[in-house]
């Protein structure tokens, strides 16, 4: 483990030539604080950090070093002494600059600032990261001023993107062709988070990995694939910002149809980066954009203390029409894959916070036994990592009654000598490491949003009075839903009595 730590860390300074200057833009946000910044001291700590780096904070809001510094290390957590030392020195490596993003002589200051700082480094390349933690509003002005005053054309370049990244085909593809017009593909990094995540990057294992998982990974065996997104709670005074997108550009047009990509591509030709987006992209041309007949859509309503989405104070459209809940089924025209539907699920003021993908297969063909509940592959993508399957088996002792139990592989239970990095401190090790596999390629993007775009316009035109159904703050989600998913043949057995290990019988019910 320790010598593919070192590759690692070997491989991130023959990268960068052991120096770098990262420009957090967007410093003062919350994005920067709460996961940038925390992420960033995570690689500094585990030394995958290049060993001359330089961490430049930019952003409109005036504030004194102490003031930085205050503000992006109160989410950086130090349990130990060691690192509380580390922090300091963490802190020693930072820097802030003020200033405005659509004004030229505040880009050509920072630039300024940079190359004053690499020259007191004595860099022989001056290689610079740009993070846009920053809302997609000023996207391309931040970009435009980048490449004009600060972009350094003789050495590594390379500009991180958050989400989201457009509001359908249209306005992506506005927003990919000004970018595009200012960088190369290859120096854009489009971050989309839930690929970091621990169980998302283990997909391809999992499925290339596994000869027994290989044979049975299509429509010959599985009847069909869940991919669950739950919040417990709402929108709770970011209703301005989320009605503008609601829950399908939130979460399912890019996280949730991320994960679909990773379960039904095929093999790449190799694991390389272009190789693994040439075949999640080829699976994106083959999903039709989804019909209304295919979706359910829901809004969360009061329930006791806990107020409806429209009660929300920060919510200026009282008459919103805006899904907090989406059930979608998402078909993928192939010969793998042919009739089996894709389930997306995404809902906030639920249940539980869970995020899982769950295979179910077909019923055994000529079954001997009754009753018997049909296999299920489960990944927990959070929380408590875990991936298991649920199989048939004999009840022990003298009955011959058969039973549901598992095969469960629990990181926190199996791994406990080895710690998880967040999602964002993996994503910014691969920006340093210059692996694209875990981000969104331009051509991807325009495939995920053509999906999509036709049921958003739908949701946004007042004159289509697209259904929108209830449900109260902290359920499972609207009564529908069980019709819903039924309709596309999820069997939930409820004949059986299999509770998940780590839960009681009465939460595995609620699931």
């Amino acid at each position: 483990m320790t010598s593919a730590v070192q590759q690692i860390q070997d491989q991130v300074q023959r990268e960068l030539n052991g120096a770098v200057t990262i420009v957090v833009l967007g410093a003062s946000g919350d994005l920067a604080k709460k996961k940038t910044y925390p992420a960033l001291f995570g690689l500094f700590k585990n030394g995958f950090l290049p060993s001359n780096t330089h961490i430049v904070g930019y952003a409109r809001t005036q504030m004194t070093h102490n003031q930085y510094i205050e503000r992006v290390t109160q989410y950086i957590k130090t349990p130990s002494e060691e690192d509380k030392i580390k922090l300091e020195q963490f802190i020693r490596i930072t820097s802030y600059q003020a200033g405005q993003y659509d004004q030229a002589d505040a880009w050509i200051q920072l630039n300024k600032v940079l190359e004053e700082n690499e020259k007191s480094r004595q860099l022989s390349k001056r290689n610079r990261i740009y993070y846009m933690a920053l809302p997609p509003s000023v996207f391309i002005p931040v970009a435009q001023g980048i490449k004009q005053y600060v972009y350094n054309p003789d050495a590594i370049n390379r500009l991180v993107v958050e989400k989201p990244f457009g509001m359908d085909t249209e306005s992506s593809n506005e927003l990919g062709a000004a970018l595009g017009a200012l960088f190369k593909e290859e120096e854009i990094y489009r971050i989309d988070h839930y690929l970091g995540k621990e169980m998302v990057k283990n997909v391809m294992n999992l499925r290339f990995a596994n000869i027994f998982f290989a044979h049975a990974w299509d429509r010959q065996f599985i009847d069909n694939v869940q991919i669950t997104f739950k919040e417990p709670f709402g929108t709770e005074g970011r209703g301005g910002y989320f009605d503008d997108f609601g829950i399908i550009r939130d979460v399912m047009q890019n996280h949730l149809l991320q994960v679909l990509t990773l379960i039904a591509m095929e093999r790449p030709i190799s694991t390389s980066s272009e190789a693994i987006r040439d075949e999640k992209v080829k699976v994106l041309k083959c999903i039709q954009p989804i019909k209304m007949d295919n979706a359910l859509l829901g809004q969360y309503v009061r329930d006791g203390d806990k107020p409806g989405y429209l009660e929300d104070d920060s919510l200026k459209n009282k008459d919103s029409q805006t899904p907090t809940f989406a059930a979608l089924a998402l078909f993928i025209d192939n010969e793998r894959w042919e009739g089996v539907p894709f389930l997306l699920k995404a809902g906030k003021a639920l249940n539980e916070a869970k995020v899982e993908v769950r295979i179910q297969f077909k019923n055994v063909a000529g079954n001997l036994y009754d009753d018997t509940a049909r296999n299920e592959l489960v990944i927990r993508i959070q929380p408590k990592e875990s991936v298991y399957m649920k199989f048939n088996s004999k009840q022990p002792g003298l009955s011959y009654q058969t039973i549901q139990t598992d095969l469960d592989l629990s990181y926190h239970n199996r791994y406990t000598d080895l710690a998880i990095p967040d999602a964002y401190e993996s994503l910014i090790l691969d920006v340093l490491r210059n692996d694209h596999s875990n981000f969104v390629r331009d051509d991807e993007l325009e495939a995920s949003w053509k999906i999509f775009t036709p049921l958003l316009h739908a949701i946004d035109d007042p004159q289509q009075h697209v259904p929108l159904v209830t449900y109260p703050y902290g359920s499972r989600g609207p009564q529908e839903l069980s019709d819903f998913v039924k309709k596309f043949g999820y069997d939930r057995s409820q004949h059986t009595s299999y509770a998940w290990p780590t839960q009681s019988m009465a939460q595995q019910n609620k699931l």
